[in-house]
């Protein structure tokens, strides 16, 4: 156990230092090697020398335990970099996985905001008027307009700020660098915010103007976390009244799918989400298909959504039944 610990943050330390991971990742890793590594000592198995037959039984030990296939999928990733290092090491000379597929996992669409509940929901902090409303309202503006990670808006530093706070300059996944860019109403949102940081941490006695100093701060003048952001935004969605499973990510995917929807490539959104891979982007076409048909649904005579609306409305209905009949000649 304690040769296992030691090769695994070895290769935690060459996932941060070498390859440039982020600490939510490396923790992400971490957690999954962890779990590989107890299920085999647990039964007295040498991971290092485990084959496909232990990864097998891995697996459907996570099955049994009812982890979601997406779940099982992703410390199988984690497994296959560890052994693939181990490989290019020379720790050992081969990979089990190689022959290992990964289960089949339903593909699900990220939930959106559609452009006239994100409208109303960017103007909860205002009409609430809990927390912090000016520094809610640019929470919720720049990971909207600038499609942002949830870890993205927290590394925000005032360095980071374009000229004129028209977007920003991003290390993402992987320290991979972009340019996001912020709407009119981002950057009227973030301008209304920063004087009131600025008199909240001189008072405080910090110095507000330090470049590396975060954006977002919490009622202490203390760099926001992520879960304090995931606190903040449960707090609006509760009083929302839209019904919705909305987490921060949820203005990300917004984002994305507005775009798609009006036409912009889906190689550009790309580009501005920092997605490494195309397919990962065109999900939010699948969105924009999904929009589509509830639109249909809803408003097509004869989809079968909107029966109970026609058969409500008695004279709308004669004058449907009455045109149908001029169409089809009687």
């Amino acid at each position: 156990m304690i040769r296992a610990n030691g090769l695994v943050q070895e290769y935690l330390s060459y996932l941060q230092n070498v390859r440039g991971a982020s600490p939510h990742t490396v923790g992400a890793y971490r957690n999954d090697m962890s779990l590989f590594v107890n299920y085999c000592t647990n039964r007295e198995i040498d991971p290092f020398k485990a084959g496909i037959n232990e990864l097998q039984g891995f697996m459907a030990d996570q099955s049994i335990e009812q982890k979601a296939p997406g779940s099982i999928n992703r410390s199988l990733s984690t497994i296959r970099g560890f052994y693939r290092w181990m490989v290019r090491f020379g720790k050992r000379p081969d990979n089990p996985c190689g022959n290992l597929r990964n289960l089949k996992n339903p593909q699900k669409l990220p939930s959106v905001l559609w452009e006239k509940e994100m409208a109303g929901y960017s103007e909860l902090p205002e009409k609430l008027g809990i927390l912090w409303p000016q520094r809610d309202k640019a929470i919720i503006m720049l990971m909207y307009s600038g499609g942002l990670r949830i870890s993205e808006l927290v590394s925000l530093t005032m360095d980071s700020l374009l000229d004129g706070r028209e977007g920003a300059r991003i290390i993402g996944k992987g320290g991979k660098e972009r340019f996001v860019f912020f709407t009119e109403e981002g950057i009227s949102a973030l301008n209304d915010y920063l004087p009131l940081r600025e008199a909240r941490m001189s008072a405080a006695g910090f110095d507000a103007h330090a470049g590396s100093s975060q954006v977002f701060i919490n009622s202490k003048c203390r760099p926001i976390t992520i879960p304090g952001i995931r606190w903040i935004i449960s707090k609006y969605t509760e009083r929302s009244g839209l019904g919705k499973r909305i987490h921060p990510h949820s203005f990300r995917h917004s984002f994305a799918t507005h775009l798609v929807n009006s036409g912009c490539d889906v190689r550009l959104v790309q580009e501005l989400l920092g997605h490494a891979s195309l397919s990962t982007t065109q999900r939010y076409t699948h969105v924009n298909i999904e929009g589509l048909k509830k639109v249909y649904e809803k408003t097509h005579p004869h989809s079968g959504k909107s029966a109970s609306s026609v058969h409500g409305n008695t004279n709308s209905s004669s004058a449907g039944r009455a045109q149908r009949g001029k169409v089809n000649g009687k």
